[in-house]
C-alpha cells in the first residue's frame, strides 16, 4: 500500500510533462548544435544555444561569421545570461498558448517572453539582429522582440529608450551581469553607473560638471538614443558623436564592455576582425571601481591601464583587480602611532569626511589625526584662489594617478610602515582566463551489469518516492502561499478602500498603454479611464523583481496614508511580472508644467508652498513609518483643477521604521541634481532635512520662476556664465538689505507688480533657511508650516482690523 500512492503520482507526473511538451509547436534542443535560427536573406545573425561555461548554455544571438576561423563568435544578446541552462535536455519551446519559454534540464523554466495568443505564431530573426515573435500571416503588432530587452549591446537602428538599460558582462570570459550600467536617469540624461551592493556612483559624464557644462539638455523627456548604420550615435539629451569611419555602411555594434567603457566596434562585411571606431570615455582611469578599493589606476598609451596597490596594502585577488587591495597592517586610532605617506598626483573620488576650505597642510593633518575614521587626506591647490583645500577620506575608492591632477594624497600609516614602497604587480586589468561559470556533471548510463542496474533501479525508485512526496508538499505549499497572498490582497482592499485590478483591466483602461503623461525613476505614467468612467493615472513600475507579498506589504503602508496634499491611490495590480499603481488623475499636470506660464498668480503660488509643506510635515512627523520623499521637485508636485498641490512619486523604497534610530543607511544617492542636499554629495547621515533642502529650492523656483541653475546676464544681453539659483538669491538678499529692498529683484517677472511684497519676502526667507548648508540649521517642515501660516494669520488679522 505504501508503494501504490507514489506510483500513482509518478504516472501523473509523466502525464503532466507529456502534456507540457506536446503542447509546444516549436522547439530547439541544446544537444543539437544544428538547431538554430538563421536570419534571412543574408544570414548575418544566428540564434541558438551558446556555451558560456562547462555544461552551461545561454540562448543567444550572435554574428554568424566566426572569428579567426575558430569556433568563436560575437554575441549581441542573451536571454538567460545570469542563469545558464544544462547541456542535457534543455529546450527553447514556443508553446501553443503563445509563450516562448527556455527550460533548464527539461524541468525548470528559467526565462520566457510572457506572451499569450490563441493564434498561430511566427518566430523569426531579422537581418538587423532582432528576434521577433508575432502572429502568423498578419500585419498585427509585434508581441515580443529582443530589441526591447538589450543585454550589453545595441545594434544599428535599435532604439535605446528610458525603460531599457545596458549591463556590462563580468569579465571578458564571463557573460553574466557585471557592475556597469548605461541608463537614462531621472533628469533625462544618458549616464554610466558603477553599481555594486556596497555603492553606486555616476562616472560618465563627469559628475563634477553641471549638465550645461557638458552640453547636455534635461528638457527632452523622450529619452531615446540610436546608433545608425553610418556610424552616428545620437541621444535625446543632445549627446552625439560620429565614429572615426563615419559615412561607410559597415557592420557595427555598440557595447558596454566589462571594463565600464562604451565602445562602438565596426568591421567590413566578410572581414573577421572588429576595430574600435568610437568610445564614450576618453580617460579609462576615471571609470569607477576599475581597480578596486585602496589602489590607484594609471594609464600609459603604450601599455594601457595599470592598477597598483597603495603602500602598505596588498592585492586581494591577483585574478581580479576590481576586488582591490587590503591593508597589510593593523590600523590604530592613536595619533602618536600614525604618520603620513606623501603620494603626489594621486586622487580618490568621493567619500570625503567633509570639505575644508583654505586649510594649511598642518591643519589638514591634525584634522585627520583627530578623526578615527580618517585613513588619508587629499590636499589640493586651487589655482585661481591661491590656497589649498582639505578633504579627509573615510574610504579610498576610485583612485587614479595622473600628472594632470594638481594635488596630493597623504596616506595614514603606522609609523613603522611609512617607509614601505609600492607593492608592484604586473597584473594589468587582467582577463580571467578559462572561467567556468557552472560546473555540471551528469550520469553516463552505459553500465549494463545486472548488479549496478538493480542498485540504480532501487535508488531511482526511492528517489522517485522522495520526489513525489516533495512534489505533494510543494503543491500544498504553493496553494497555501497563494491563498495567503490572495487573503493579503483581500485584507488590503478592506483596510485601505482601494482595489486590486487585473492587468487586462488596466491595459484596456489605457488603450494598451498608449497615452503617456509622465515619467519617473520608478516607471511610466499613463492616462486611463476605468470601467466606471473615472479618469485615472496609471503608473507602470519598471522594477518587476519584487515578490507579490513584499509589494502588497509596502502598498498597504502607502494605502493607509491620507492627506489632502498627497496624491490619492485608488488601486494596484500585482499579476505575474506586472506591478502597477492606480492614482487619481490631476487635471493641471505638474508644478513644472505651470511655473513658466501665466497660470500661477502670487496667491496660488503661496498656497502651493503651504500645501506642499503640510504634506511633507505629515510624511516626516505624523506617519507610523518614517517616510522620506528624497526627490522633491516641481515635476513631482501635481496640481488639481483648483491648483491645489499634491505630492506624488515618493516611491516604495523610502519607508523606514520610526523606531529605528539609524535611518542613514541609504545604499545609493537619491534625488535630482540641483535639488539634492549636501549630505548626499558628502556621504553624510541622511535625515528628513534632505527633503527640507529640496523644498527650499522648489520655493525659490516658485518665487523667481527660474530653474536651479540659472543664466546670469552680465552685459549686452549676453549670457556669459551660469550660477546656482540658491547662490544668486543669497547674493541678492545680501546686497539688497544694504539699500532697503531686494525681493523685487528676484520675483518672477510674469507676476508683474501683482503680488504682496511681505508675503514673497516671507517665502524667500523661509526658502533660504531651508537651503542652509548645515542640516541642523534648517527648520523642520512643521516649523516651515507654522511660519507660513503665521504670516497668513497676520494678514487676515490686519484686514479684519481695517
Amino acid at each position: 500500500m505504501q508503494m501504490i500512492f507514489p506510483s500513482m503520482l509518478f504516472s501523473l507526473l509523466i502525464l503532466l510533462f507529456h502534456f507540457q511538451y506536446s503542447s509546444s509547436s516549436f522547439s530547439l534542443y541544446v544537444e543539437k548544435p544544428e538547431d538554430v535560427i538563421v536570419s534571412s536573406p543574408k544570414g548575418t545573425f544566428t540564434a541558438g544555444f551558446y556555451p558560456v561555461g562547462e555544461n552551461a548554455y545561454s540562448f543567444a544571438i550572435w554574428f554568424t561569421q566566426k572569428l579567426n576561423n575558430k569556433n568563436n563568435v560575437t554575441v549581441v544578446w542573451m536571454a538567460n545570461r545570469d542563469q545558464p541552462v544544462n547541456g542535457k535536455c534543455s529546450t527553447l519551446s514556443l508553446l501553443k498558448n503563445g509563450n516562448l519559454v527556455l527550460t533548464d534540464a527539461g524541468q525548470f523554466i528559467v526565462w520566457s517572453t510572457n506572451t499569450n495568443s490563441s493564434k498561430p505564431l511566427d518566430l523569426f530573426l531579422l537581418d538587423t539582429g532582432n528576434l521577433i515573435l508575432k502572429e502568423h500571416n498578419t500585419s498585427s503588432a509585434i508581441l515580443w522582440q529582443s530589441f526591447d530587452f538589450p543585454t550589453d549591446t545595441l545594434l544599428p537602428d535599435q532604439s535605446f529608450t528610458g525603460y531599457m538599460k545596458l549591463v556590462s558582462s563580468k569579465s571578458y570570459y564571463n557573460c553574466s551581469s557585471g557592475s556597469y550600467k548605461l541608463v537614462f536617469d531621472n533628469d533625462n540624461l544618458l549616464r554610466l553607473f558603477y553599481d555594486i551592493p556596497q555603492e553606486s556612483s555616476v562616472y560618465w559624464p563627469d559628475p563634477l560638471l553641471l549638465d550645461w557644462q557638458d552640453a547636455r539638455s534635461t528638457y527632452n523627456s523622450s529619452r531615446i538614443a540610436t546608433l545608425n548604420r553610418l556610424g552616428n550615435f545620437s541621444s535625446s539629451d543632445d549627446f552625439s558623436f560620429k565614429t572615426s569611419d563615419y559615412g561607410e555602411e559597415l557592420q557595427r555594434r555598440l557595447t558596454l564592455d566589462f571594463d565600464g567603457n562604451v565602445r562602438v566596434y565596426s568591421r567590413k562585411h566578410e572581414q573577421e576582425k572588429w576595430s574600435v571606431s568610437g568610445q564614450f570615455h576618453q580617460q579609462p582611469c576615471q571609470i569607477h571601481g576599475i581597480c578596486g578599493p585602496n589602489s590607484t589606476c594609471s594609464y600609459d598609451p603604450r601599455i594601457g591601464r595599470k592598477c597598483l596597490c597603495l603602500p602598505g596594502y596588498s592585492i586581494i585577488n591577483n585574478q581580479d583587480w576590481s576586488q582591490g587591495c587590503k591593508p597589510s597592517f593593523q590600523f590604530s586610532c592613536n595619533k602618536k602611532n600614525s604618520s603620513f605617506k606623501f603620494l603626489p598626483h594621486v586622487e580618490f573620488y568621493n567619500y570625503d569626511y567633509g570639505f575644508h576650505k583654505n586649510y594649511t597642510y598642518k591643519q589638514c593633518k591634525h584634522l585627520c589625526l583627530r578623526l578615527c575614521e580618517c585613513i588619508a587626506f587629499q590636499f589640493r591647490y586651487v589655482k585661481n584662489k591661491g590656497f589649498y583645500n582639505c578633504y579627509p577620506k573615510m574610504r579610498l575608492l576610485n583612485g587614479r594617478r595622473s600628472t594632470k591632477f594638481k594635488g596630493s594624497l597623504f596616506l595614514r600609516l603606522p609609523k613603522n610602515n611609512v617607509a614601505l614602497s609600492h607593492a608592484h604587480d604586473r597584473l594589468v586589468c587582467s582577463r580571467n582566463n578559462g572561467v567556468k561559470q557552472l560546473g555540471r556533471s551528469y550520469i553516463n548510463a552505459k553500465e549494463n551489469e545486472s548488479v549496478k542496474f538493480m542498485l540504480w533501479f532501487a535508488s531511482g525508485l526511492g528517489g522517485i518516492e522522495v520526489l513525489c512526496l516533495f512534489l505533494v508538499g510543494w503543491v500544498l505549499f504553493k496553494n497555501r502561499k497563494q491563498s495567503s497572498v490572495d487573503n493579503h490582497g483581500y485584507v488590503l482592499a478592506a483596510a485601505t478602500g482601494f482595489r486590486k485590478f487585473s492587468y487586462s483591466e488596466l491595459k484596456k483602461a489605457t488603450k494598451g498603454f498608449s497615452q503617456e503623461i509622465g515619467r519617473g525613476a520608478g516607471g511610466i505614467v499613463y492616462k486611463g479611464v476605468l470601467s466606471d468612467t473615472r479618469v485615472v493615472a496609471i503608473k507602470r513600475l519598471h522594477d518587476a523583481n519584487q515578490g507579490e507579498s513584499e509589494f502588497l506589504a509596502e502598498v498597504s503602508i502607502i494605502g493607509r496614508l491620507n492627506h489632502m496634499n498627497l496624491i490619492g491611490m485608488w488601486g494596484y495590480c500585482a499579476e505575474g511580472k506586472h506591478r502597477l499603481l492606480v492614482y487619481e488623475y490631476m487635471k493641471n499636470g505638474t508644478l513644472a508644467d505651470n511655473l513658466f506660464t501665466n497660470e500661477l498668480d502670487s496667491g496660488k503660488r503661496y498656497n502651493i508652498a503651504i500645501g506642499t509643506a503640510k504634506c511633507l510635515a505629515y510624511l516626516h512627523e505624523e506617519c507610523l513609518e518614517w517616510i522620506l520623499h528624497c526627490d522633491i521637485k516641481p515635476q513631482n508636485i501635481l496640481l488639481d483643477s483648483d491648483y491645489r498641490p499634491k505630492i506624488s512619486d515618493f516611491g516604495l523604497s523610502k519607508l523606514l521604521n520610526r523606531d529605528d534610530l539609524d535611518n542613514s543607511n541609504f545604499s545609493r544617492i537619491r534625488g535630482t541634481r540641483g535639488y539634492m542636499a549636501p549630505e548626499w554629495i558628502f556621504n553624510m547621515q541622511i535625515t528628513s532635512k534632505v527633503d527640507v533642502y529640496s523644498y527650499g529650492v522648489v520655493l525659490l523656483e516658485i518665487i523667481t520662476g527660474k530653474s536651479p541653475t540659472i543664466g546670469i546676464q552680465i552685459k549686452d544681453g549676453e549670457e556669459l556664465c551660469h550660477e546656482r539659483l540658491v547662490t544668486w538669491v543669497r547674493e541678492k538678499r545680501r546686497k539688497g538689505l544694504e539699500v532697503g529692498y531686494w525681493v523685487e529683484q528676484i520675483v518672477d517677472p510674469n507676476l508683474g507688480s501683482n503680488y504682496d511684497v511681505k508675503r514673497m519676502e516671507t517665502l524667500a526667507n523661509v526658502a533660504l533657511d531651508c537651503v542652509a548648508e548645515e542640516k541642523d540649521v534648517r527648520p523642520t517642515m512643521s516649523q516651515v508650516v507654522e511660519r507660513l501660516l503665521t504670516h497668513e494669520h497676520m494678514i487676515i488679522d490686519g484686514l479684519l482690523n481695517e
